[in-house]
């Protein structure tokens, strides 16, 4: 007769009980691995199989034994310590002590090192897709507003005029850094640690490159202690996320400002009112969209601390890593998701956008620029300017006279309607047509930029996600092969 297997398949009846059980148990956390930790499972009882370090029978009841688990789900799985030893559990409970053989040539280490990887790999590239809908969104505006002019601020102070395009296409190109940034982070993410063991490698005639390919791996990582170890995938993806949230908190905090003066209105769908001020619309969802990037900076940090000055090898300090990866790349990809319905939704309002580009002498600069194009030494040009403006206070008959007053001496035959046409906000905004500038010229040299950076980066996420499918594909097939 069989021999019972135990009420644990890890540790058996050992350290089984005691007050630190619940302490050291990450199954609340790894309900987001179930899928990632059945793939894992099948990659390495295939290869097991194809290595004859088990036969067919042995295979086929294994893969049975999962099928089941992954049909009945997470929540009908034993109380563990986590998701790998719950599952092996279960497995043995309905396949007998050849479920133990699951096991074979491989370490709890190597595991959730592989499934961690499996499971970022989505997350990262749905963390593309966000993006690039937001890209999309802030390109659709950059398209419809080229000729629409807006004031532009440094110091949050009016400072030169530019336009609705200008202003999006600064925030879509900032994020198609990101994008090659979580591009480049993926291609680190996609090795496979399996195969490396505890850390010291597996005496069986093992094949990692092939449980790769099953999982749709490039390759088997080069170093099993580095393979076990490693969380500095985990580290750069949230340095990553950490990136995007700066600059959404950062778009975020430009349309709340813009809401409050009146240049845009956010849709209903992403804003309420006061609980007690019904006259209120309050853009909330914005505001948490900003508060992101304090979740995502505090997961980062706290991956960073406890990864500084661990030995070599596993040690269980990185099981605390998962749960702040896992919630910090997913709440950045709720926030960018938000953002980009956020800026497709919202309506701008050309007119009072015109109206504010005339506060505060935006256009000063150019009446500067003009005198050094005379002839007048541009610092001189910048003192006479100030002067005139600082006098005028804003109103713009008083900054003109005071400016001809100015430049008499000067020997300069200043027209009124000349400097009337300088301080124009959309000539302003037409002569400058410099590279990168506000110009519309300038603007639709951008724009065919950005349409090519945003089809090249559509591409490749299409083809990152049809490797993983094609993958996905054939461990069905393999696992089918044994039905």
């Amino acid at each position: 007769m069989a021999e019972e297997p135990p009420e644990f398949a890890v540790r058996g009846d050992r350290f089984s009980g005691g007050p630190a059980r619940g302490f050291l148990s990450s199954m609340e956390t790894d309900v987001h691995l179930f899928t990632a930790d059945l793939a894992v499972d099948r990659a390495h009882v295939i290869m097991l199989g194809a290595q004859s370090i088990l036969d067919e029978e042995e295979v086929a009841a294994i893969l049975v034994g999962l099928d089941a688990i992954e049909e009945a789900g997470f929540d009908e799985l034993p109380a563990a310590e986590d998701i790998h030893e719950a599952i092996e559990t279960d497995l043995i409970d309905r396949v007998g002590p050849v479920g133990g053989k699951l096991h074979t040539a491989r370490s709890r280490n190597d595991e959730v090192a592989t499934c961690i990887r499996y499971h970022l790999r989505e997350d990262m590239l749905e963390l593309v897709s966000s993006l690039l809908a937001l890209r999309d969104a802030l390109a659709d505006q950059a398209h419809e507003h080229v000729e629409t002019v807006m004031p532009g601020y440094t110091h949050l102070q009016p400072a030169q005029p530019t336009t609705v395009a200008h202003w999006a296409i600064s925030y879509e190109r900032s994020l198609a850094r990101d994008v090659d940034r979580v591009f480049d982070a993926y291609n680190r993410i996609n090795r496979s640690p399996l195969g490396a063991a505890a850390f010291a490698g597996t005496p069986y005639p093992i094949d990692p490159m092939l449980t790769a390919e099953l999982l749709g791996f490039e390759g088997p990582m080069e170093n099993s202690m580095d393979a076990v170890t490693s969380r500095d995938v985990c580290l750069e993806a949230l340095a990553v996320a950490s990136s995007v949230a700066v600059t959404l908190s950062a778009l975020a905090e430009d349309l709340i400002l813009f809401t409050n003066r009146g240049f845009i209105d956010l849709d209903d769908d992403y804003a309420s009112t006061s609980s007690i001020m019904p006259q209120k619309k309050n853009p909330d969802s914005l505001e948490l969209v900003r508060a992101t990037s304090g979740d995502a900076l505090g997961a980062q940090t706290a991956v960073a601390t406890m990864l500084k000055g661990l030995p070599r090898a596993y040690n269980r300090d990185l099981q605390s890593v998962t749960p702040h990866l896992l919630t910090g790349i997913d709440s950045v990809t709720t926030a960018t998701d938000v953002a980009a319905g956020g800026v497709s939704t919202s309506t701008w309002y050309p007119a009072v956008l015109e109206s504010s580009v005339s506060e505060g002498l935006n256009t000063a600069t150019d009446v500067a620029d003009f005198l050094a194009i005379q002839g007048v030494p541009f610092r001189t040009a910048h003192a006479i300017v100030a002067e005139a403006a600082a006098a005028a206070e804003g109103d713009m008959t008083t900054f003109v006279s005071g400016l001809l007053e100015a430049t008499t001496s000067l020997e300069l035959s200043l027209e009124v309607e000349t400097i009337e046409e300088y301080l124009s906000a959309v000539s302003s905004v037409n002569r400058r047509d410099s590279h990168g500038g506000p110009a519309p010229r300038a603007v639709r040299t951008q724009l065919t930029q950005v349409t090519a950076t945003l089809d090249e980066h559509h591409h490749m996420l299409d083809t990152h996600r049809e490797g993983l499918e094609r993958a996905s594909t054939r461990l069905e097939s393999e696992v089918a092969r044994y039905a």
